[in-house]
């Protein structure tokens, strides 16, 4: 059988991760001498390797992130409060085993959402599912789904994902129907997947922007005591990374 006809094969089966590396590998093996185990190994890595990238590629590409940083360019020459243990501690991802919370509070500029969406795409790596919404977009497609008939398969949707990142929290007032669905979600999955929140407002105030003050209360119980809450405090990092922009055209 001839190289042409295995690669439209290889094709026609969509083993596409062994296809991508054939030509190299089988050059390697006559260089190397490789038996045809070693060689057998060595292709069916690839198609591993390769499946595994999709899934991610496509975990990242349901999460919906702004933007997608890394835990590892977190700039700590910034003069912000947040520490190289705790950006580990998110970056271990035990919280999200544990179906912990994680709550991230501060000030506009200082990182939140750079840390949020960076935990997110470390999860999707991982082999966790992720949405990353705005608190002010996903009570939209609530409401909507709502005015729709689809509220119910849209929280069956949301149930789906390990990990929900509800960004922007207090950027709008929530009535009391809205924070009921909010209680009703971080009830739904304290026992097994998670929730991140992005807040400039510290948990006890969040009440300042939730209608209902039995929900309100039943919203901070259940976030208080399981939470892993990092508050992030300094300077901002759009003033950082203006000062630098300064100083490169200063030096230019």
């Amino acid at each position: 059988m001839s190289i042409a006809i295995v690669k439209n094969q290889l094709a026609d089966m969509k083993l596409f991760g062994i296809l991508g590396v054939l030509d190299n590998a089988l050059a390697e093996a006559t260089e190397n001498q490789l038996g045809g185990s070693e060689l057998l190994n060595q292709l069916v890595q690839a198609e591993v390797d390769y499946r595994q990238k999709r899934k991610t590629a496509n975990r990242i590409k349901t999460a919906k992130f702004r933007d997608r940083p890394a835990l590892e360019d977190f700039d700590f020459t910034a003069k912000r409060s947040i520490t190289r243990p705790q950006i580990k501690e998110i970056q271990s991802l035990a919280w999200l085993e544990d179906a912990r919370p994680l709550m991230l509070i501060g000030p506009t500029g200082v990182g939140k959402s750079f840390v949020a969406q960076a935990a997110g795409l470390h999860a999707c790596a991982n082999g966790k599912s992720v949405m990353f919404t705005s608190i002010t977009k996903w009570l939209e497609h609530l409401n909507l789904a709502r005015s729709s008939g689809h509220y119910l398969r849209y929280r069956d949707k949301l149930a789906k994902f390990d990990l929900i990142i509800f960004d922007e929290m207090g950027s709008r007032k929530l009535t009391a129907t809205e924070a009921q669905d909010l209680c009703e979600i971080l009830e739904e999955r304290q026992s097994n997947k998670s929730v991140a929140f992005t807040s400039q407002l510290p948990l006890d105030h969040w009440c300042e922007v939730i209608a209902d003050t039995v929900i309100a209360d039943a919203i901070f119980d259940r976030l208080r005591h399981s939470a892993l809450t990092i508050e992030v405090t300094g300077e901002s990092y759009r003033g950082v990374k203006a000062k630098k922009l300064a100083s490169r055209k200063k030096d230019a």
